[in-house]
């Protein structure tokens, strides 16, 4: 597998996981790659504007977690320590040392379980939306986001005569604003759904989501994996949640209380983006590819 790392352009593969086998792309560059893990229901392919953002700075390499996307979607087990194994073992098939993880949404949880249990593959966390229970300001708050995640359940059993359909649904969604409709989210969906038209569904198996939402309420697990980090924290986040308008996930207050677990972590707000476009609307994937490459170099020059 090491081989994929010497190409020089984008590539995509299947790699060993923990018992299972894993989906990834890989977009070339210089120096070690940063390892890319996505969030609740999503898949690699949501880092390919932070990827092609890079443009070659650094290689990316980014995986499917059991299952999502291309990777296998077995019965069980689930949960941040699965996929902590399962990153841990990929990244020794690819033959990678301690690198940065970048995690958006869920797949900070997972960067700071893989810290907490394999620290010697670790060298520093970004963390883009995600790593700490999410906000909770008032029970309004809290309604929204259970709502907001039943409703995302409830999408993965539907089906879609076509990608062009399912591109169409999600352009009718406030999620993705006009100004940030781009090739990089029609990407993404495209290669969110499979199987045959005119039966095309999300490939997220619902069992794993619901498998995995009832570990965010394990807060004092969470709180304890953050608490032991031994390296540099990059918190990167988003002014609105959901969609425009929504409060975010990661208010200030909530910052205050990590900076309590992790007092030397950085914070980064990018202004005009909300949770999904902090990684694939234009301005979001810049900045985070900005941001990525300069904690990357203080890295190396620490």
């Amino acid at each position: 597998m090491t081989d994929v790392l010497k190409t020089t352009r984008p590539a995509q593969g299947r790699v060993s996981g923990d018992d299972i086998e894993m989906a990834f792309g890989y977009w070339p560059g210089r120096g070690a790659p940063l390892v890319a893990l996505h969030g609740l229901t999503a898949s690699y392919v949501s880092f390919t504007g932070v990827a092609e953002c890079l443009a070659g700075r650094r290689p990316l390499f980014a995986l499917d977690l059991r299952g999502r996307g291309d990777s296998d979607k077995p019965a069980g087990p689930y949960g941040m320590a699965q996929h902590a194994s399962d990153v841990a073992a990929a990244m020794r098939a690819m033959d990678l040392g301690a690198s940065v993880i970048v995690g958006h949404s869920m797949g900070a949880f997972v960067a700071t379980a893989l810290a907490a249990q394999y620290p010697e593959l670790v060298s520093g966390l970004v963390l883009i939306d995600g790593g700490y229970a999410p906000a909770i300001s008032s029970p309004n708050s809290q309604q929204g986001l259970d709502a907001a995640l039943a409703l995302r359940i409830s999408q993965l059993r539907q089906t879609y005569p076509s990608r062009e359909v399912y591109r169409q649904f999600w352009r009718t969604q406030p999620h993705f604003p006009p100004e940030d409709w781009n090739p990089w989210v029609e990407a993404f969906l495209d290669y969110e759904i499979g199987g045959e038209p005119p039966e095309l569904r999300p490939k997220a198996a619902e069992d794993a989501v619901k498998a995995d939402l009832l570990e965010g309420l394990q807060s004092e697990q969470i709180a304890a994996r953050l608490r032991d980090l031994r390296v540099p924290v990059l918190m990167v986040r988003a002014p609105a949640g959901f969609v425009p308008g929504a409060p975010p996930l990661y208010p200030d207050a909530m910052i205050e209380l990590m900076r309590k677990l992790v007092p030397a972590m950085e914070d980064q707000l990018i202004t005009d983006t909300t949770h999904y476009t902090l990684i694939m609307g234009r301005r979001g994937a810049s900045r985070v590819a900005d941001l990525v490459d300069e904690f990357a170099s203080l890295l190396q020059k620490g």
